[in-house]
């Protein structure tokens, strides 16, 4: 069953893959009228969020934020598909490096490198990483059910030297890398949601206590990373800047959780200037009503 779904799946998505971006972004606007004006996927998520990330806002200027919103969204939908026949030379002039160097300093010094960062803008193509860096790059991908899509997306991932490997082989990975003292850049993606019971620290987010995810200071003071967030904005339709921001060298002078708390406060500052590019898609705040005692 699953190889009669990719069978039929992989040559829609092939030719959607090989058109041109404006073709694509025509299609993307069409989609767009059909998922906000008639089906309406998660408007009231999206709104909810909003509302409570920017209570100072008005409904208007929070409904403006959303049909935005939903427009990226969509953009990015094509974008990921365009992702596994986009060309080197295309990517590079679409999703572009501002300060690779600050990364590159660490690397030339022998450092691994954590690249924190959060679901804005465009982070599907950051898989184009290794053409700026001058270090391995790893990431992480979610097993599938279906591994004929699994083997599929890793393989497109993998195309301008990502290397990947699955979530839940992170922390061995990492390890196994650390032992035979081979050098790397980890991409982590750290502003999901976690579940409570697996939540060790709970903090403001746009003023709402919310469970986070403390995985990235743990690895980076278990292994000595340099800890540096990765932010993409939106320059225009199809067009990204990444800059790179330290957050520290030294992880393992930190007191617990001051890591993350910097995380956390870049990744609101980032959100605020294009608020319209995160993904409020997901119920960010749904456990807002489970925050344990020692953290009120």
């Amino acid at each position: 069953m699953n190889f009669i779904v990719f069978a039929i799946a992989y040559p829609i998505i092939w030719v959607l893959s090989r058109l041109p971006m404006r073709i694509l972004y025509i299609k993307s606007d069409f989609l767009y009228l059909l998922m906000y004006y008639i089906f309406g996927y998660r408007k009231k998520v999206v709104l909810k969020n909003l509302k409570l990330s920017f209570p100072e806002k008005s409904d208007e200027e929070l409904k403006k934020i959303s049909k935005k919103f939903f427009k990226h969204f969509i953009d990015l939908i094509m974008e990921s598909i365009k992702a596994f026949s986009i060309s080197e030379k295309e990517v590079l002039k679409r999703y572009k490096y501002k300060n690779p160097e600050l990364v590159n300093q660490f690397a030339k010094k022998g450092r691994n490198i954590a690249l924190v960062g959060a679901h804005q803008a465009n982070w599907e193509w950051s898989f184009n990483t290794p053409l700026v860096l001058d270090i391995d790059v790893y990431g992480a991908y979610t097993k599938l059910n279906n591994k004929y899509f699994e083997k599929w997306i890793k393989e497109s991932r993998e195309k301008f030297g990502v290397i990947g490997y699955k979530t839940s082989d992170t922390v061995r990975g990492m390890q196994k890398n650390f032992n035979d003292k081979k050098q790397g850049a980890y991409i982590l993606l750290s502003d999901q949601s976690p579940q409570p019971h697996k939540t060790y620290y709970w903090r403001e987010f746009f003023g709402i206590k919310v469970p986070i995810h403390t995985g990235a200071e743990m690895l980076s003071k278990k292994f000595d990373f340099v800890v540096i967030n990765y932010v993409a904005k939106k320059v225009k339709r199809g067009y990204y800047e990444v800059e790179f921001q330290l957050i520290t060298d030294s992880p393992k002078e930190f007191k617990d959780y001051q890591i993350t708390d910097k995380f956390t406060e870049l990744t609101e500052a980032n959100i605020k200037e294009q608020p319209e590019f995160y993904l409020w898609s997901h119920r960010r705040f749904k456990h807002r009503d489970k925050v344990p005692k020692e953290f009120l």
